[in-house]
């Protein structure tokens, strides 16, 4: 059965749980600790690095253990011989890991497979070539009759970083060797999928799949793919296509964030990432809907089943990072932020610091920090957004 709101709001008594992360980010640091506090659990820190989680700003007042994360046999061991009550992670990079570890304990967790073939874009297309075939090679083993343009990507990158649009053999080589003078890990080659951008962010517990919402996303020019904006808006009519394809890939349990394209009716996964949705976004998502979403990440792997969702009264809103438009150092920027303007509720979390060295990669990774924007419709929250953006001062010297 579901939760009703007092279940939500439900302590977990005495549950010692694990939380395998790599770096500190905000998702863990302000949402997965904080909610794992209020529900009573017990967090053991697994970390490659420790000394960012136990310091400064983004320090933990639990333990915090050294691990090597992407060993799901370590984090096993360093389990200390006890069951934990669940183990989880929000990295990219350690979904496998953490879902085997949590396959030995034989708890709740999602299928390893699952999380590698979203993570590995070459066994995604390769796993969902009956279903939405997709042009994908090795960038260095690209035929001649390659389907042009092709978008040119590390196989297990994040954030935007070293993805290229190429038009021809000539360029794809160009960029190749450009990438290969800053990373040796492989790169893939894909055929461009053309298309209005959205998200899909869906919750599961292993017996059902749920609509949690959707954004649709502006990018920046060719041949970059920075994420300039992000619109909350009704998923649209394609998203069942999305569900098949999501399936298919095994992807049911926990917290995803799929990116999908669709053009003349179809619809087209980009890419999975088998965890919350990022860039402050997982703090909006759980603001328009009203409810504690961390805890109920936390819930589901501790194996309690769906909680049902409130019906939210319709609102607009806004994700919107303030992106570097040079290199240098961050002189002047606002510290973290919450006010009303009329009706929308505006926040800002910062993810530079004054006196950070910035330099221009043309990635997500140029984002200075992030305004999020909630407010009753379309046009109150841009001209709220507008005024905060010319209100403050983002300097970079």
């Amino acid at each position: 059965m579901p939760h009703s709101p007092a279940d939500l709001e439900r302590p977990i008594v005495a549950a010692s749980v694990l939380l395998v992360a790599g770096k500190a980010t905000d998702s863990v640091t302000h949402g997965f600790l904080p909610a794992a506090a209020r529900l009573g659990l017990d967090v053991t820190l697994l970390t490659d690095r420790p000394a960012v989680h136990r310091t400064g700003g983004r320090a933990f007042g639990g333990r915090v253990v050294e691990c090597d994360v992407s060993d799901f046999r370590d984090i096993i061991a360093r389990a200390g011989g006890e069951r934990p009550a669940a183990v989880l992670s929000n990295s990219d990079f350690l979904q496998a890991p953490a879902a085997l570890a949590a396959a030995y304990f034989g708890l709740p967790a999602k299928d390893w497979r699952a999380a590698t073939r979203a993570k590995n874009k070459a066994l995604m297309r390769r796993h969902l070539a009956d279903v939405d075939p997709v042009f994908s090679a090795d960038a260095r083993l690209v035929p001649a009759d390659a389907p042009y343009p092709l978008v040119l990507k590390p196989r297990e990158g994040v954030a935007s970083e070293d993805v290229f649009l190429v038009q021809d053999a000539l360029e794809l080589a160009a960029r190749v060797d450009e990438i290969a003078a800053r990373r040796d890990d492989p790169l893939v080659a894909e055929e461009y999928l053309p298309g209005r951008l959205h998200t899909l962010e869906t919750l599961g517990d292993g017996r059902g799949l749920r609509v949690l919402g959707s954004f649709r996303t502006t990018l920046s020019p060719p041949p970059f793919f920075v994420e300039e904006r992000l619109e909350w808006t009704k998923p649209p009519p394609e998203t069942p296509q999305v569900l098949r394809q999501l399936e298919a890939l095994g992807v049911g349990f926990g917290a995803c964030h799929t990116e999908f394209v669709v053009h003349e009716g179809r619809a087209r996964i980009i890419e999975v990432n088998y965890r919350l949705i990022g860039d402050h976004c997982d703090f909006l998502l759980a603001d328009l809907l009203g409810v504690p979403l961390f805890e109920q990440i936390w819930r589901v792997h501790l194996g309690e089943p769906l909680p049902g969702l409130p019906v939210p009264r319709p609102r607009h809103a806004i994700a919107e990072p303030v992106i570097a438009d040079r290199s240098g150092t961050l002189t002047a920027a606002p510290g973290p932020l919450q006010v009303d303007d009329g009706p929308v509720r505006l926040s800002y979390r910062p993810q530079r610091a004054v006196g950070d060295s910035v330099a221009v990669t043309r990635t997500n990774r140029d984002y200075l920090g992030t305004v999020r924007a909630i407010g009753p419709g379309p046009d109150e929250v841009d001209a709220a957004l507008a005024r905060f953006r010319a209100a403050h001062d983002w300097t970079i010297t």
